[in-house]
C-alpha cells in the first residue's frame, strides 16, 4: 500500500527531530553521518561537508555546528547572492545555508529559513541567538504552504529537502508565488535515475532518508515548465555518486538516484491585457 501524505509527513517530522536530540538512528539525507558527538563524528562531519561542496572555512567556521551532514550539495554556492538581496531556505534545518546565506546578502540583506520540525525551528533560532546573527528569522511552516507573502523574495535556496515533499508541483508553485519578477531557484536535490524495488519504494524510512521521495529528471523539469519557470538548468554533481551511496544498505542507491544541482529563473514578461503572464 502506499504512504499517504500524512504519513510521510509525520515520519519525516519524526525523523528530523531525532537528528536534533541525537536520539534512535541517524536518519536523514545522510543517513549514516554525523549527528553524533566526539572527534570521529566531528572529522567525518568536515568529510561530508566538503564532499558536498563546502569550503574548509564554511565548516570550520562558529556556524559549522548547525551542519548535521543531512544535506546532498551546497546551494549557496550556485546561488550567486547578492549584498541586500532577500533569500528563502526552504527546509532550513538548524540553519548552517541560511547563516551562510546571510553573510552574502550582508546587513542590508535578509534571509528566511521555513521548517516544519519544531525542533530544528528552536535549534535554529538558538544558533542565530548564539551566534549574535540578526538577519535571519527562522518561521515554522510547510513548503507546500509558505508562510511568507506574494513576490517577496529574490532567491529561494534547498539543499536536499524538495525531495520529501509529497506534493512536489505545490512546492514550485508556491516557490514562484513568493518569488520577485526576476528572481531565481538555486538548489541542490536527490533526484531518481531509475524505479526502486517495490519493497524498498513502500518503506518510509527510505522515503524520510531522501532515497524514494526522489523524482526523475523529466518530471521535474515538466514541474518547472509547467510553473513558467525559464532558464532551467539541472546537472548532475560530478561525484554523486561518493555522495550517495552510503544512504542505503539495502540497495546500491547510486544505481536508483543521483545528486543535482538545479537552477530556474521567474520571468514574466507583459501580456496583451497590461498585466504579466
Amino acid at each position: 500500500m502506499k504512504n499517504n501524505e500524512e504519513q510521510i509527513k509525520q515520519k519525516v517530522k519524526e525523523n528530523y527531530a531525532a537528528v536534533v536530540n541525537q536520539s534512535g538512528e541517524k536518519v536523514g539525507c545522510c543517513a549514516s553521518s554525523c549527528c553524533g558527538e566526539g572527534e570521529d563524528e566531528s572529522l567525518k562531519a568536515k568529510e561530508i561537508a566538503e564532499k558536498i561542496g563546502y569550503s574548509s572555512e564554511e565548516f570550520d567556521s562558529e556556524l559549522g555546528e548547525a551542519n548535521y551532514g543531512l544535506g546532498c550539495g551546497n546551494p549557496g554556492a550556485i546561488a550567486e547572492l547578492k549584498e541586500g538581496e532577500i533569500v528563502l531556505d526552504l527546509g532550513s534545518g538548524a540553519g548552517f545555508d541560511a547563516f551562510l546565506a546571510s553573510r552574502r546578502v550582508g546587513e542590508s540583506g535578509k534571509v528566511y529559513g521555513v521548517d516544519m520540525t519544531e525542533d530544528m525551528i528552536k535549534k535554529a533560532r538558538e544558533n542565530a541567538e548564539k551566534n549574535n546573527i540578526n538577519n535571519v528569522e527562522f518561521i515554522l511552516g510547510e513548503i507546500e504552504d509558505l508562510p511568507l507573502p506574494d513576490n517577496s523574495v529574490d532567491v529561494i535556496i534547498s539543499n536536499c529537502v524538495i525531495n520529501l515533499s509529497p506534493d512536489k508541483p505545490k512546492v514550485f508553485s508556491e516557490a514562484k508565488r513568493v518569488l520577485k519578477n526576476g528572481g531565481r531557484l538555486a538548489i541542490s536535490d536527490i533526484l531518481r535515475a531509475k524505479d526502486f524495488p517495490q519493497e524498498i519504494e513502500e518503506d518510509l524510512s527510505n522515503y524520510s532518508s531522501c532515497v524514494t521521495g526522489s523524482i526523475k529528471r523529466e518530471e521535474l523539469l515538466s514541474i518547472l515548465n509547467n510553473q513558467g519557470f525559464k532558464n532551467i538548468v539541472i546537472e548532475r554533481k560530478n561525484n554523486s555518486e561518493e555522495i550517495v551511496e552510503p544512504w542505503s544498505s539495502e540497495i546500491k542507491v547510486s544505481d536508483y538516484i543521483y545528486s543535482a544541482s538545479i537552477k530556474a529563473d521567474k520571468i514574466l514578461v507583459k501580456c496583451s491585457c497590461g498585466g504579466y503572464c
